[in-house]
């Protein structure tokens, strides 16, 4: 379990709060956002103060507790008012991860559950959901770690992209919950870790829970992923989602696509870790997945922090996402087991 405090969580301080990492500070610092209202939890998303999709379906969930619990309304009608608001807000955040507009409908189903019930039954019932899914959402991590086990070989050396770490969840992970696993049950693993450009989750995020967690791993750049694989130097790849369409397609983090073809050429094994939550199933494949476009300024600016463009008049594209086809994926590691391909069967078997 990793030494830092949870990701994203309820606390009951100051009538109700969602307290959070503040990953944006990290790793220089580690501070907590509390959060009073819902446009703060929505901001937090937008700005990545809390990112990975799991994470951000466990922020949206307590977000629709909290703005039940912050809200004015003397009957139930006002009350749905406020919270369909705080809905659109949300699902405003962030367009491609799915664990977002998943946790939002099920805290519809409990609105629909709760219909003619009193505020504060209301309010009980969303603060219970929203609990449980965090829960969930741990637990679910932990058996995708579990699963993968028989993927990990002793001694392997694990490429990963981006963070789909504890940070990214709600305290264990996904790529790196199959890596924290593996380490837990005795296997001497090494990880390379790529930089993961524009934000440098990779460098700024997975580096410092690895290190955290005392599991040998060595940061490269992006570009440096091809030569260390050309070396023999990677066993596997393992990576997170944000999104996967029904076919088995991929998205996650921008260069994850890049990853891919790198490890399909020297015949590496690519791996996805996320939780069943992550499947879109009324996608058929990956083209229809939406893909957000950032600020551009992720691009002219070193983490916010150190301009780098030369030039003030060049044009920038900024896409968070890309999206790996699925002929390109070895394995898909769910809670609920591997799916190999034939995606669109294996995948459709694990469907809640």
């Amino acid at each position: 379990m990793t030494r830092v405090p949870p990701t994203v969580e309820w606390s009951s301080e100051d009538g109700g709060v969602v307290r959070m990492i503040d990953q944006t500070r990290l790793p220089e610092q580690l501070l907590m956002l509390d959060c009073q209202d819902v446009e703060c939890v929505a901001q937090a998303i937008e700005r990545l103060s809390v990112r990975g999709a799991p994470a951000i379906g466990c922020a949206a969930a307590l977000g629709m507790a909290l703005a039940a619990h912050r809200s004015d309304a003397t009957d139930t009608a006002s009350l749905r008012g406020d919270l369909a608001a705080a809905r659109d807000r949300l699902a405003a955040t962030r367009p491609t991860a799915v664990n977002l507009f998943w946790a939002l409908g099920e805290m519809d189903r409990v609105l629909d559950q709760y219909r003619e019930a009193e505020i504060a039954q209301v309010r009980e019932a969303l603060l219970a959901r929203a609990e449980e899914i965090v829960q969930d959402d741990l637990q679910r991590c932990m058996a995708i770690g579990r699963n993968a086990l028989d993927l990990i070989p002793q001694g392997a050396n694990i490429l990963t992209h981006c963070n789909a770490g504890a940070l990214a969840t709600a305290g264990y992970g996904t790529a790196l919950g199959v890596i924290r696993a593996a380490h837990e049950a005795g296997r001497e693993i090494h990880v390379w870790v790529d930089e993961t450009r524009p934000l440098l989750q990779g460098a700024r995020l997975t580096a410092w829970e690895l290190c955290a967690e005392g599991i040998p791993a060595t940061l490269i750049t992006d570009n440096m992923a091809g030569y260390v694989m050309g070396q023999g130097r990677v066993d596997c790849v393992v990576v997170g989602s944000d999104r996967i369409a029904a076919n088995g397609d991929v998205a996650n983090k921008i260069g994850t696509y890049t990853v891919a073809v790198l490890a399909g050429r020297h015949d590496i094994p690519l791996y996805v870790a996320a939780p069943v939550s992550t499947i879109d199933y009324d996608l058929a494949s990956g083209d229809l997945i939406p893909i957000e476009e950032r600020d551009h300024a992720e691009v002219s600016m070193l983490a916010h922090r150190v301009e780098t463009a030369v030039c003030p008049d060049v044009a920038i594209y900024n896409p968070a996402f890309d999206v790996t086809p699925s002929d390109l994926v070895s394995a898909i590691i769910t809670e609920k087991g591997v799916a190999v391909a034939p995606y669109a069967e294996s995948l459709a078997a694990m469907r809640d």
